[in-house]
């Protein structure tokens, strides 16, 4: 079975061949009455499934179906999208947009001396990647720290999820607002940041690191929650964010493809945005190549079919590697999932320092912890929004407690964000047939038969 065209090859020659071979991206707004049709062929080349999805996501488009094929070097996938509101795309900056990204994503070739740990090279910023124990207050821990040491956070991203926490930090120094280059001022902050996450009673300590910051964010917050093995379970002190018996839980099985020796992976779930992202993100730092898969989420609920292999060729072999992939792809859907008030922060203020670590302060000092947080500062303005629910657990958290922590940051500065509905067109009876029919073949071995294997 041929793999990807650097495989056996010298990389000028495989590079010869990518640029022989340019990628086809073609968007269609008519073949499909209900989404825009975007497909791409070209020759195939580690990751570009995931660097596709992302390309996609980060437009906050939704992919309501899908067809992948890829094999013998080359590939071709078929993504139907839409906007949030459940439109065709329309807009021509967007289309064109996204033809350039995939096309450039598509032609570049992959580095063989990558590195996720290198030292920020970013003359605006320092990047600091943080993982450990969740605890309340620990982000406000974290800003205070860094207030201290005259450092300015400008942006930071957050996930919780089962005990654990990973979270992305880019600070300034506060006199310069450059990046911090000082080898020893680099030193203390690790030095200090590692105290704060090592905290006091934990089993499992806690890390910093500085980042190259050359990462897509919340595909780097996948793979740290990854390392970090956010996805064991505590039987007595298990945390997840979704109980077992949330119609939110995923649920995923593995089957084996003798025939073509291929792994299955099929999951079903409820859709919500960015979760093909988070599942290709799994199964592609896992180490696993997707040869073939359908996906259908473009109702309530989301179907998803992959036939896999490890990067070694070989499909799953044993029961242990099969539990590990179920929860690590359970784990990578869960992370985006919280059971917190969402709120959304939005402040024009050229002057203001420090402004992270006064607001998690307040959280802190009204009882709240938080779950996640995305807060970033451009030309003056934050903006973000921040997860929160009771240090104590519980019950949700009541207005008296909102209003009074708007009162303390800003009642136009602070407000509730409703989670916006992707409103999709309502399932014809041909796709509830399909998804119905599909899901019991997979189940009977039956439809392995359809999967084409050009090896």
């Amino acid at each position: 079975m041929l793999g990807y065209v650097s495989t056996g090859m010298n990389d000028e020659v495989a590079k010869l061949i990518r640029r022989m071979n340019p990628p086809r991206v073609e968007i269609d707004n008519e073949s499909c009455s209900n989404a825009t049709v975007i497909t791409v062929d070209s020759v195939n080349k580690k990751g570009i499934l995931l660097e596709l999805v992302q390309v996609i996501t980060d437009q906050k488009l939704v992919i309501t179906k899908a067809y992948i094929s890829s094999d013998c070097g080359w590939f071709m996938d078929v993504f139907n999208v839409t906007t949030s509101d459940g439109d065709k795309i329309t807009d021509q900056v967007v289309i064109d947009l996204i033809k350039k990204s995939i096309e450039t994503k598509a032609c570049i070739f992959p580095s063989t001396n990558e590195s996720d740990n290198e030292v920020c090279s970013n003359n605006d910023h320092t990047s600091i990647e943080l993982t450990g124990t969740d605890r309340p207050g620990l982000l406000s821990e974290v800003c205070a720290v860094l207030g201290d040491l005259k450092c300015n956070v400008i942006g930071a991203k957050l996930w919780s999820h089962n005990t654990r926490t990973a979270a992305i930090i880019h600070i300034t120094d506060l006199l310069t607002d450059l990046a911090i280059k000082d080898e020893e001022r680099l030193n203390t902050i690790k030095e200090l940041l590692s105290n704060v996450l090592k905290g006091s009673g934990f089993s499992r300590l806690g890390k910093m690191c500085l980042s190259n910051g050359g990462m897509h964010t919340e595909r780097r917050l996948h793979q740290l929650m990854l390392n970090d093995r956010d996805y064991e379970r505590d039987q007595d002190n298990c945390c997840s964010a979704v109980d077992d018996s949330d119609d939110l839980r995923p649920h995923v099985v593995l089957l084996d493809c003798f025939e073509k020796d291929y792994t299955v992976v099929i999951l079903k779930c409820k859709n919500r945005p960015e979760l093909i992202f988070d599942t290709i993100c799994a199964i592609t730092d896992m180490q696993y190549e997707v040869f073939h898969g359908t996906i259908n989420a473009g109702n309530g609920e989301a179907y998803q079919e992959y036939y896999i292999r490890h990067v070694d060729g070989l499909p799953i072999g044993s029961e242990a590697e099969r539990q590990r992939v179920i929860l690590c792809i359970e784990a990578a859907i869960e992370r985006r999932v919280s059971e917190g008030v969402e709120l959304e922060l939005k402040i024009n203020d050229d002057h203001r320092v420090g402004l992270l670590s006064e607001i998690t302060r307040v959280f802190r000092e009204n009882g709240l912890a938080i779950e996640k947080a995305d807060i970033s500062t451009n030309d003056g303005e934050t903006k973000g929004s921040f997860h929160v629910s009771y240090m104590t657990g519980g019950s949700a958290v009541n207005a008296n407690t909102i209003n009074s922590i708007r009162e303390q940051i800003g009642q136009n500065k602070l407000r509730v964000k409703e989670s916006p509905a992707l409103n999709p067109p309502k399932p014809s009876v041909d796709t509830i047939r399909y998804l119905f029919t599909g899901f019991m073949k997979v189940l009977n071995f039956q439809n392995f038969s359809l999967v084409r294997s050009y090896s």
